[in-house]
């Protein structure tokens, strides 16, 4: 608390003066949270007093972040309790943006963003959190998630600098080496960066007490049809909601999951029995391995390829189809999605090429990542389907009584088809 304390008046995040007779000041609170390392073990305590609300890859955690933002809006806040002695009437009026404020996120990124921006960097448009340094001879990368900072580069020099310059404008701690970021475990050999979640997986089991139960073999059982009919409802839905909540999160680094967490989050509203039955066998198969996760070898490719299927009028409620696609940079996967089709389609063609689009979109947006970090493309991506009558479609852009009333946006696959970005062929599922 007092270190919190001394670094809000060391930033200068307020002063104290006279309430205005207009103007209703906003609470305060304490909050204490305990920050782990990979292992589970305790890195350090942090106290926060927010308002009350109506190749080398390094990684830093800036102290104190929100903090820095300057805030423009007129807001008092009341004393924390102990600050002010007996009796005093101010109150402390925010100069800065302070944890908690609706503001605070968006003051800090643009307080970032002007600093890594007047040193040199370049702000991705293909994601905002990403700056790019790209000289002749070295390339460095920051990525940044609120106060926790990802740099990686191949010269260390560069590096150093970029801490430097950090250092100069903000109070940070510098962690060493990647390890672990976000919950994302990763591990860094000859043979390339291996990346997964076995804590954030172990820690799930354990809280749903299933560390003891028999494994599966998958995930969800064969031709499975979950509807929001069957089976008794939940009493409670919180468990199953954060449950399903926890996997979502679990699918950054497990594609093998990704179809039934789907299905799964399709019941958040009304959960019953059958379904977290369902969530409870997802478990079981993740007991199997919790260590799985993804590897990007050293000796990769930079070839991108995509498969994209669909499961045609798979909804037993509303007869909708369900896309999903997997996309691969060499041999390791860096994109992956399950979503219901917002409308229903005609026929397994129409859902195909639905699922195409969709497909594109993402392969367009890859593309445009893929070159701020320096990694050109002449080659079009390969974008593969097992539906020749979808193919079809896409490679004649013809009008037919029967596609008529397939939306407009979806025939983006036909365009991006005559620019060169995918090549599209069939595939056969052995």
């Amino acid at each position: 608390m007092s270190n919190e304390l001394r670094a809000l008046e060391a930033n200068s995040t307020w002063t104290l003066e006279p309430l205005p007779p207009d103007k209703k000041p906003i609470g305060c609170k304490w909050v204490f949270k305990t920050k782990l390392n990979a292992d589970g073990s305790i890195e350090r305590y942090k106290a926060r007093l927010p308002p009350l609300s109506n190749g080398s890859f390094t990684n830093f955690d800036v102290n104190n972040a929100f903090l820095h933002g300057d805030l423009d809006e007129e807001v008092y806040m009341t004393p924390p309790p102990g600050y002010c002695p007996k009796g005093e009437t101010r109150v402390c009026r925010l100069r800065k943006s302070l944890y908690g404020l609706k503001q605070a996120s968006r003051n800090w990124f643009f307080k970032l963003t002007t600093v890594l921006l007047d040193a040199g960097f370049t702000q991705s448009q293909a994601d905002h959190s990403l700056f790019t340094l790209v000289s002749t001879t070295s390339i460095t990368i920051v990525l940044v998630y609120v106060d926790d900072i990802l740099v990686a580069g191949n010269d260390l020099s560069q590096i150093e600098t970029f801490k430097h310059a950090l250092s100069t404008n903000f109070k940070t701690k510098d962690l060493g080496p990647l390890k672990y970021f976000l919950g994302l475990e990763v591990a860094r050999s000859p043979k390339g960066i291996f990346l997964n979640q076995r804590k954030y997986a172990l820690d799930i089991l354990n809280d749903s007490g299933q560390l003891g139960a028999r494994t599966a073999s998958f995930p969800m059982e064969q031709n499975l049809k979950l509807t929001n009919q069957d089976g008794t409802p939940l009493s409670d839905p919180s468990p199953y909601r954060r449950l399903v909540g926890r996997l979502i999160y679990l699918t950054i680094t497990r594609p093998d999951i990704v179809f039934a967490v789907n299905i799964l989050s399709q019941f958040m509203h009304a959960p019953r029995l059958p379904h977290m039955q369902a969530a409870t066998r997802v478990l079981r198969y993740i007991k199997g391995s919790p260590g799985q996760g993804i590897l990007f070898p050293s000796s990769n490719t930079l070839h991108v390829t995509a498969y994209t299927d669909s499961d045609w009028a798979s909804c037993p409620t509303t007869r909708r189809s369900t896309t999903g696609y997997f996309i691969q940079l060499g041999t390791s996967p860096i994109s992956w999605r399950t979503k219901k089709q917002t409308t229903v389609a005609r026929s397994s063609a129409e859902a195909e090429y639905r699922a195409m689009a969709v497909t594109t979109c993402e392969l367009t947006w890859l593309k445009q990542l893929l070159a701020d970090f320096g990694i050109s493309h002449p080659e079009p991506f390969s974008l593969h389907c097992d539906n020749q009558s979808a193919l079809h479609i896409a490679h004649n852009p013809v009008f037919h009584e029967r596609t008529k009333h397939i939306e407009i946006d979806c025939h983006i696959i036909r365009d991006k088809i005559r620019s060169g970005l995918p090549h599209c062929s069939p595939y056969v599922i052995p």
